[in-house]
């Protein structure tokens, strides 16, 4: 079984969509995109620097859109996702091109979603100089309470002995000077705020109100929630979902938990691709992983596919 999934904020690097554009029709499909929402997501992804594409409110329309770029390449229709892909999820901006990829929103319905979440979330960083944290190593019974000593949240428990903390940038400090005991590392991470805590907070109501401009539809194909790995099957709490979490922790350990469960036999990560499937290397020895980095990756990609396509029902 082949499980489709989608990288959060961070993963993005100068120029990464570059190579891209060289294929058809991708270039203009990324401008009218831009258009329906008011950012040049060429210039972003082609030649902004590290510093511009940083930016919460550029970042998550910026992933969402190379997700479903390089998606539409393997996957032209949702007929094709629905008949190859046995689960979609996404880690945390990564589940609104998850909840396209999986039939619950149009590409231009979590597109506009996505530039008022990255509004948003940019509008409650602003308030407290905020930030967060890889801690690399180290086991969670260690890890959580100390975190907790310090002030901060685990906004992500990624799994594979990898854990998220997030808080003030004084909390931060403070962690980087005593890091719990058997963390190997403490690593900031490229973003600009204290994501999936309280300090995000204000940015629920803006998306509230936006859920409530949208019609989702049931999913296609399987959606795993990173709130809690649960395999969601309304539109309607799917949405639900991604709008209580932008203040409550990404549990991608109990997401990939249900792969297991399911029967993953290989995972396919979206552009940018790497973190998820580096997770996945740790955490689901003998599951065969691919991330999609370059057009270069697409054959392979395919063949992938053609190994792991999913049964008939894997909407169930």
């Amino acid at each position: 079984m082949l499980v489709l999934v989608a990288p959060g904020q961070g993963a993005q690097t100068p120029g990464f969509l570059t190579p891209w554009l060289d294929l058809p029709g991708a270039e203009d499909r990324l401008r009218e995109w831009s258009a329906a929402i008011d950012l040049d997501l060429v210039h972003y992804g082609t030649n902004a620097d590290a510093d511009e594409i940083r930016d919460t409110a550029v970042a998550q329309p910026l992933l969402v859109a190379a997700a479903l770029l390089s998606a539409r390449q393997l996957f032209p229709t949702a007929d094709d996702v629905a008949r190859l892909v046995g689960a979609t999820a996404g880690h945390s901006v990564g589940e609104l091109a998850a909840a396209a990829l999986s039939g619950v929103l149009t590409e231009d319905e979590a597109l506009r979603l996505v530039r008022r979440r990255g509004l948003a979330m940019a509008d409650a960083a602003a308030v407290t100089e905020t930030g967060m944290s890889a801690l690399l190593g180290g086991e969670a019974e260690v890890v959580l309470p100390h975190l907790e000593k310090l002030g901060l949240t685990p906004a992500n428990v990624n799994g594979a002995g990898q854990i998220v903390a997030a808080g003030t940038m004084e909390q931060l400090a403070a962690l980087a000077e005593d890091k719990p005991e058997g963390t190997r590392r403490v690593v900031p991470l490229k973003v600009a705020g204290a994501f999936h805590t309280e300090h995000m907070a204000p940015a629920v109501s803006v998306l509230e109100a936006a859920a409530g401009e949208l019609s989702p539809a049931d999913p296609h194909t399987r959606y795993v929630s990173n709130r809690d790995g649960a395999v969601v099957t309304t539109g309607a709490d799917v949405v639900a979902r991604l709008v209580g979490q932008v203040a409550n922790p990404v549990r991608w350990d109990r997401c990939m938990d249900t792969f297991k469960e399911l029967g993953v036999t290989a995972i396919l990560e979206v552009l940018p691709g790497g973190t998820l499937t580096g997770i996945a290397k740790r955490a689901l020895p003998g599951v065969k992983t691919l991330p999609l980095k370059t057009p270069a990756d697409l054959d392979a990609a395919r063949e992938l596919i053609a190994e792991h396509s999913a049964p008939a029902d894997s909407a169930a």
